[in-house]
């Protein structure tokens, strides 16, 4: 018998067959899903004090989004001006407490907003870790792996927290290789992070081409840029999520479609309902055939999941339950009623009207209130931590 059932709502499967149901209903077992069809269950089973019933009359039922380049923090700050005198030092400034609090904080932040796996690059593993299990996120988490002299993480420190924490939580937590940036690095570092991810078959959380000024130095400095680098130091791949990949010539896109050979639309990374609908503007400037709903979707949901090796990402038997439910307008005629939902997803809705959240087949928030935490004290934890990592950050610059 299902644990949790979901009814009377419109269903977009996104599977091969672009499924669509309404009304319907999905029925879970376990942290699968076990059936989806076409009306409700009846009275018997919806009054059977064993299942978990969500009236979905109304709301729409999807897969949850995946957010393929996500990182924890207390503040969210522009890149160029603030990386070296506020970002970096803020991040020499954690401890495990803090990265804790934080990581609390950030995927509460993206439960809300319709995410259910991030991809998270930042510090201290085993918080991140502890983080995603109490909130009930499925996670793969990686540190920021840069040379010795700026005092962020190191490759053997990735590689025992891989040791330590992968496959945690029925395997909901994983644990990559991270990058930092070519700017953080060197060629030997780099040959070692590849070699490293080889040895322990793992996959690999990199920045590649995020700015112009990045590109530049690189060539200036090897003679090349930082995807051919990246390419030579075998940190490509199909296991590898190369973050940005903004300023590309021809032959990075070769070498990136050489290593992973898939259209950039299945690459790129989609933090909830609000960057679906940058991503959309972002690809409608280069060609405007890849901005259709039905792609922008499957980037965020489906495509995403495979990137990162999770078996969910659709609504169909079998697959892994980590699903959302939104309240959102509808039109009556189901052939309209699909057509209008994909394009209002992604031109019109935000994170604000997620209400339900199901994660590896768990209620993980109801009724727009994320049920793991208490939300006003996280609010007053956050507080003081800013206040401590602010008073902290002075004398953490380096030159």
């Amino acid at each position: 018998m299902a644990q949790t059932i979901i009814y009377g709502a419109s269903i977009l499967t996104l599977d091969a067959e672009d499924s669509f149901y309404y009304p319907g209903t999905v029925e879970i077992e376990g942290d699968r899903i076990a059936r989806i069809y076409h009306g409700n269950p009846s009275d018997e089973v919806l009054s059977d004090p064993s299942i978990t019933a969500i009236d979905g009359t109304d709301k729409l039922v999807m897969p949850g989004f995946v957010d393929l380049h996500f990182h924890t923090s207390v503040a969210k700050l522009p890149l160029q001006e603030y990386l070296e005198e506020v970002w970096y030092p803020s991040v020499r400034a954690l401890t495990p407490e803090r990265a804790y609090i934080g990581a609390l904080h950030s995927y509460c932040t993206a439960i809300k907003s319709s995410t259910t796996t991030v991809n998270d690059m930042y510090r201290f593993v085993g918080s991140l870790a502890e983080a995603a299990a109490k909130i009930g996120i499925r996670a793969v988490l990686s540190i920021e792996v840069a040379l010795p002299e700026h005092k962020l993480d190191l490759l053997e420190d990735n590689k025992q927290l891989y040791l330590q924490h992968n496959g945690k939580e029925s395997d909901q937590i994983r644990v990559w290789l991270g990058h930092e940036w070519i700017c953080t690095s060197n060629l030997e570092l780099m040959a070692e992070v590849g070699k490293m991810k080889k040895k322990l078959v793992t996959g690999l959380h990199i920045h590649l081409c995020e700015s112009q000024q990045e590109v530049e130095d690189t060539r200036a400095k090897y003679g090349r840029a930082p995807v051919e680098i990246a390419y030579e130091s075998g940190c490509l791949g199909l296991d590898t999520v190369a973050a940005h990949c903004v300023h590309l010539t021809d032959k990075d896109i070769g070498l990136l479609a050489k290593t992973a050979p898939q259209s950039p639309t299945t690459r790129a990374p989609t933090q909830s309902l609000e960057t679906a609908l940058s991503g959309c503007r972002l690809f409608k400037k280069k060609d405007a055939s890849l901005a259709k709903p039905y792609n922008i979707l499957r980037m965020a949901t489906k495509n995403g999941a495979k990137e990162l090796g999770i078996d969910a990402g659709v609504i169909a038997p079998r697959k892994t339950a980590d699903l959302i439910v939104v309240f959102t307008p509808l039109l009556k005629n189901p052939p309209k009623r699909k057509m209008m939902l994909e394009s209002h997803l992604v031109f019109g809705c935000n994170g604000s009207a997620v209400q339900h959240s199901i994660i590896d087949g768990m209620l993980v928030m109801k009724d727009f209130k994320v049920l793991a935490l208490d939300k006003e004290k996280l609010r007053q934890d956050m507080d003081a931590l800013f206040e401590e990592i602010s008073e902290g950050m002075k004398s953490l610059i380096v030159k």
